[in-house]
């Protein structure tokens, strides 16, 4: 399988993008790759610059949940182009697609739009400490949300120590501020909250972790953390960049019936387009200007493009057993998947929410970070080749999600499983 023009276009991107790539993960390093240029979609298929087809189950990292180019979405996008494409001003697509977030979302009262998840995070972080007047944070080891100054840490020599700066350019001023908790272990987050008594503003997680791999929740751990901020007045925030829409039409916190303080919310309310959102409970978002003192602006926050690619997708999410049909699809295939590892002696952990999908590399189930990075990544690199060179698309990486949209076929599952019983029996 020739991939020359992508190579070509790698080694041109490099004298004018750094590391050729606008976003770390798409560099194929970790799997000792160069990147592939992708010309176009549809469906669920892309093809990369050579002509190459594939199968994807990246979908641009979650938003296509109804394949890529969908005609609906496509038809709306034309249309609102058609009639401007931005303007600074409100519109009527801002209300209807904020109205069909709360219908879905039963925990969120009011929401800001804004350009991305980054913007949402940095967002809903503000308005907790602003609506609770404490400074502190505490987020999990492995759980992303964006590229935030204060949310890029790590832990030092245990989960559950202060965080320290996770990339240069970050001073260490402004993570003193977050500490670090395990994932699924509710007694590490106790311990940091009884350290700070009285000083930690906001508890933030992914309910269902996409960025250490695909890890379970245990529900006692999420109850656990309701309960513990309601008794302390922390605002719990659930990051459902990747999950809501995604894993149910209500997101994680519909799955396992927690309710949030605040949620955030990406990629698939804006179909593909940059767009990001936080909300939660009335009182607190009362906070955010120009209702109250917490600021927070975006020249093209609400773009009207944005908007309209958003309610077509959520529109046709509403349709009877879209959700349950997605489900037992990706369910198919990672059984599929599990069973070949299984046949071949390789061992394999798979997770299915909805249309998202997780596999490891493991002999038993990954609860935490520290769990993930132990995995075979080694396996996977190998795995992952033999895919791409058979025309199946996965996440260059053993710590991302994979995903499953509308568009996938029953033909696209078998032929996957097909390629994939093939390169692990060789691996």
């Amino acid at each position: 399988m020739s991939r020359t023009k992508s190579v070509e276009l790698f080694e041109r991107s490099r004298l004018s993008i750094p590391g050729g790539v606008n976003s770390p993960v798409r560099a194929f390093k970790s799997v000792g790759m160069n990147p592939l240029f992708i010309q176009r979609a549809s469906g669920s298929k892309i093809h990369d610059a050579d002509g190459n087809e594939y199968i994807d189950y990246v979908g641009s990292w979650g938003p296509m949940i109804l394949g890529h180019a969908h005609p609906e979405v496509a038809g709306a996008v034309t249309e609102a182009i058609a009639q401007g494409t931005s303007f600074g001003a409100p519109t009527e697509r801002e209300v209807q697609l904020a109205e069909m977030v709360k219908a879905a979302v039963p925990s969120v009262d009011l929401l800001r739009f804004v350009n991305s998840g980054n913007e949402a995070s940095q967002g809903a972080l503000r308005v907790a400490r602003g609506f609770t007047g404490r400074d502190k944070i505490v987020k999990f080891e492995g759980c992303y949300h964006g590229s935030v100054d204060a949310l890029l840490v790590k832990a030092g020599s245990g989960a559950t120590t202060l965080g320290v700066p996770d990339s240069a350019g970050v001073p260490a001023s402004f993570v003193k501020t977050t500490l670090l908790a395990e994932f699924n272990n509710l007694q590490s987050v106790i311990d940091q909250i009884e350290e700070h008594s009285g000083e930690v503003a906001a508890v933030l997680l992914e309910a269902i972790p996409g960025n250490m791999g695909v890890v379970a929740p245990e529900l006692a751990f999420l109850q656990g953390l309701r309960s513990l901020c309601d008794r302390e007045g922390i605002v719990l925030i659930f990051d459902e960049v990747m999950t809501g829409f995604r894993v149910a039409l209500g997101g994680a916190q519909s799955l396992f019936e927690i309710t949030p303080d605040l949620s955030i919310f990406g990629k698939i309310i804006g179909a593909g387009f940059p767009v990001g959102a936080y909300g939660g409970r009335s009182d607190i978002m009362e906070q955010v200007a120009p209702l109250g003192p917490v600021y927070q602006a975006g020249t093209l926050s609400g773009n009207p493009v944005a908007m309209a690619a958003g309610i077509a997708t959520l529109g046709r999410l509403q349709e009877p057993d879209f959700y349950a049909v997605l489900a037992e699809r990706s369910r198919n295939l990672m059984e599929g998947l599990q069973s070949s590892a299984k046949e071949a002696g390789i061992p394999m952990q798979v997770t299915v929410f909805g249309g998202m999908m997780g596999m490891f590399f493991s002999d038993k189930p990954v609860r935490n970070y520290q769990e993930a990075l132990a995995t075979d990544s080694d396996v996977f690199v190998r795995f992952f080749r033999g895919m791409l060179d058979a025309g199946i698309y996965l996440a260059p990486s053993p710590f991302e999600a994979l995903f499953m949209s509308s568009a996938h076929s029953d033909d696209d599952v078998a032929k996957t499983q097909d390629a994939a019983r093939k390169v692990l029996t060789n691996l």
